[in-house]
């Protein structure tokens, strides 16, 4: 599943054609993705300029001149491609293919920008859905989730509060949506181990008894906003699906500490410990037991 520098690194990729463009043509080329298309997808599009294009948390989110809201979510294969008329470069060394398979082409916007932007899904597990701005707060896939971990609300204060009853471990409460939006199992293990934290430890240890965050919070915190900063810079990970509109691959897989390197050596300096990896609600983590606390 995209986390959060993947969908970031999309964004970024289809804002020079999206924003303050028409979408001239919009095709909805099956009645469903993960969820139906509304009724009206199509007509609510068609015709309407993009004012800004924003994410929230792994939410591609598609300001509209109507004041509605387009909201895309990438699933665990969705991708966006670029297409121009003049884009006849060769791909290069990070470069999918562009003969791609359209028979999982599902959407597409035609701009007056030039460009047609093209949303691939074999699995199927992406969807689209118009909201009305004024009804966002209301929105189900939406209302619950928690601060952005790159916005300036998020701090160690704000996750010492968020984990100060939890008994849950810190992994399992970083990876719930409420504390905090976005983060997903890659980036959870990479900033517990940059922050030499346990996945294992109790999250409200993070929190003092009055409230207030510890040094573990305040190092945590400093470790995702470093993580996420430089995964966004490398266009993500590309570890399965994930590609940028370009086609070009992410390569911050190239600069994980711990994440799929069960059996290697801790890159921590001095350490000399051994990444491990265990199962911990239902998923796999990768972490340095002699370095992380």
């Amino acid at each position: 599943m995209p986390e959060l520098p993947e969908v970031e690194t999309v964004r970024r990729g289809l804002q020079p054609v999206m924003e303050g463009a028409k979408i001239l043509v919009a095709e909805a080329r099956r009645p469903d993705l993960r969820f139906p298309f509304q009724p009206d997808f199509v007509a609510r599009l068609q015709g309407q300029i993009v004012t800004g294009l924003g994410r929230r948390a792994k939410y591609l989110m598609a300001d509209l001149a109507s004041g509605d809201v387009l909201l895309m979510h990438l699933g665990m294969s969705g991708s966006f491609r670029v297409i121009k008329p003049d884009n006849d470069a060769s791909p290069g060394e990070f470069h999918y293919p562009k003969g791609k398979d359209s028979t999982h082409d599902h959407v597409l916007f035609r701009m007056s920008s030039g460009a047609d932007i093209v949303f691939n899904d074999p699995r199927r597990f992406g969807y689209m859905k118009v909201i009305a701005r004024n009804a966002l707060e209301d929105e189900p896939l939406l209302r619950d989730l928690g601060p952005e971990p790159l916005g300036n609300a998020f701090d160690a204060a704000m996750l010492a509060r968020s984990c100060q009853d939890k008994t849950t471990s810190l992994k399992a409460a970083l990876l719930d949506q409420r504390v905090v939006a976005g983060l997903g199992n890659i980036y959870v293990c990479e900033a517990l181990h940059r922050s030499h934290l346990s996945p294992r430890r109790i999250a409200a240890t993070l929190s003092t008894k009055k409230g207030e965050p510890t040094d573990h919070a305040k190092r945590l915190v400093s470790a995702i906003h470093t993580v996420l900063n430089d995964a966004i810079k490398a266009g993500g990970s590309s570890l399965r699906d994930h590609r940028q509109t370009s086609g070009e691959l992410g390569y911050f897989q190239h600069s994980f500490k711990v994440y799929d390197r069960e059996g290697e050596a801790c890159k921590t300096p001095g350490c000399g410990g051994t990444v491990k990896r265990f199962t911990q609600n239902g998923r796999s983590t990768f972490w340095c037991p002699k370095c992380q606390k």
